[in-house]
């Protein structure tokens, strides 16, 4: 589903393309209910004035400017403020692919070229490629100033929208480095070998989410649920131990696989 359409800006360079959503929700959500009689609870919206209940079209936007006091400002009187630079994602840099750190990044979507876009597109994703490098731009999302990062991958260009450094907590907690010896160092690398793999993200499932479906179904069937089986292997507390342990276990894993 398309998100919304936007041109890159870079130079003289105008890219027109569509931004795809990239994710989906798979998740099971449950309704609240009344405990007496198992009927949903609602949520009505009412006017502060005249207690009327009011829906969607009834609703706009206001600031409160003073106590009680509001000014009343529509999505055509925003959209009008918008210049044509900020209706566009202009590139304002480019750095380096690994530099930046995930935490800075929120929601990404596909990028795809528009109707005479496509040379444009491909010559920006090959060569950001090329340099290994992302381009960082801004554009207004709604109301906002959006920071983003443009992406290239081998199969297009993701664009990423980005929080600024204002919004990002520092460490909340730090902690005091152990020592590490040689021996525990090594045998670590030697583990992260042993089940170093290609990131494949097909094998991944959300099997929590597999349970829930399973314990619906149960009490859609009036079966009694059971709880699962406690892990009874014992805990090796010797970090060594462990780590040997572990590594036994990859080399089993892989051997198996």
């Amino acid at each position: 589903m398309i998100s919304r359409k936007s041109v890159i800006t870079f130079g003289m360079v105008a890219i027109p393309i569509a931004m795809y959503t990239t994710t989906q929700d798979n998740d099971i959500h449950f309704n609240q209910l009344h405990m007496e009689d198992n009927s949903r609870v609602r949520y009505k919206k009412t006017c502060a004035h005249c207690g009327k209940e009011i829906t969607a079209k009834d609703i706009v936007k206001g600031f409160e400017y003073d106590e009680d006091k509001y000014v009343v400002v529509t999505d055509d009187e925003i959209e009008k403020i918008k210049t044509e630079k900020e209706k566009s994602i202009q590139i304002l840099h480019f750095a380096q692919l690994n530099q930046i750190s995930p935490v800075y990044y929120d929601k990404t979507y596909q990028a795809a070229p528009e109707a005479g876009g496509e040379k444009a597109f491909e010559l920006l994703r090959s060569s950001l490629m090329a340099e290994q490098k992302i381009a960082i731009g801004k554009t207004v999302m709604g109301t906002n100033d959006t920071l983003m990062a443009i992406i290239p991958r081998e199969d297009g260009i993701l664009v990423s929208t980005m929080f600024y450094a204002d919004d990002i907590k520092g460490i909340q907690k730090q902690y005091t480095k152990p020592e590490v010896s040689e021996q525990e160092l090594n045998m670590a690398k030697t583990l992260i070998n042993s089940m170093d793999t290609p990131f494949d993200p097909e094998k991944y499932k959300d099997e929590y989410q597999t349970r829930l479906r399973e314990l619906i179904e149960m009490k859609i069937s009036g079966k009694e649920v059971v709880a699962t089986e406690p892990d009874s292997k014992g805990k090796v507390i010797d970090l060594m131990d462990a780590l040997k342990a572990s590594v036994e276990k990859a080399k089993k894993d892989r051997e198996s696989a």
